[in-house]
């Protein structure tokens, strides 16, 4: 059974989205080229968009298209609460009909809060799944020690894997593949070279095969989401053309 292909909007750049009208206008580029699916970004969200969220939804219903809702904020707030504001994106995500929320950790300080996930993990018609992100909570070790103890209590959290973002914690992709790929449900699909002082993503036709085997790693069921730069004049071509490599990697 083949993944689902999903594209992660942001992949065409803030400026070219907005140039074309928002997320909305990429629908029919992301259908055309065969994907299955769009991860709707918050960050790139107007509070116009925000109010209309089911609108949203039923245009993503229409391009035949399901929702991975993505949101720049994390699960716990300093200190190890849990962030206060997660009611409210789940009920965005609801009004997105999305399949999944994806969230950062943030300040996980070992105790999980098993009863209050649980009672969360309940009420949800989608999937919770945790991503690391390129900042320190998002390392390895942090994360490693919350998804052992989401499997220990039993909870039904999974991991968004994004290859690339390893580089900018300074790990190893490899290693964290081998001690995360039980957890994962979802996969960013990015690779990265050093810019400057940091790292950038840069297409997979432009990076070299190390990309390939980090993916073998990972579980072949898992939805794959294109968040590298997608380029060109013709945008559904591009699009197309990586659909179909992820597709059949």
């Amino acid at each position: 059974m083949n993944p689902d292909i999903i594209v992660v909007t942001a992949a065409y750049g803030h400026a070219r989205i907005a140039a074309l009208g928002g997320q909305r206008a990429l629908l029919p580029i992301i259908q055309q080229a065969g994907a299955d699916g769009v991860e709707i970004r918050r960050e790139l969200l107007d509070d116009a968009a925000l109010a209309t969220l089911p609108s949203l939804a039923q245009a993503v219903a229409e391009h035949q298209l399901h929702t991975s809702y993505s949101v720049p904020d994390t699960l716990f707030c300093d200190g190890g609460e849990i962030n206060p504001r997660i009611t409210h994106y789940v009920e965005e995500a609801r009004q997105l009909n999305a399949q999944r929320l994806k969230l950062a950790l943030g300040d996980f300080t070992g105790a999980l809060p098993r009863d209050t996930l649980q009672t969360l993990l309940a009420s949800l018609p989608f999937q919770l799944t945790i991503e690391n992100d390129q900042t320190e909570q998002g390392r390895l070790a942090p994360t490693v020690a919350f998804f052992t103890a989401v499997r220990a209590a039993g909870l039904a959290i999974t991991m968004t894997f994004d290859m690339g973002n390893w580089c900018w914690t300074g790990e190893d992709a490899g290693q964290a593949a081998a001690l995360l790929a039980a957890q994962v449900g979802y996969v960013h699909v990015k690779a990265a070279v050093p810019h400057q002082q940091s790292f950038r993503a840069i297409a997979l036709d432009e990076a070299d095969d190390r990309w390939r085997a980090l993916l073998q790693q990972l579980p072949a069921t898992a939805p794959r989401g294109i968040e590298f730069p997608l380029e060109g004049d013709d945008l559904t071509a591009v699009t197309r053309h990586y659909v179909s490599l992820l597709r059949n990697v």
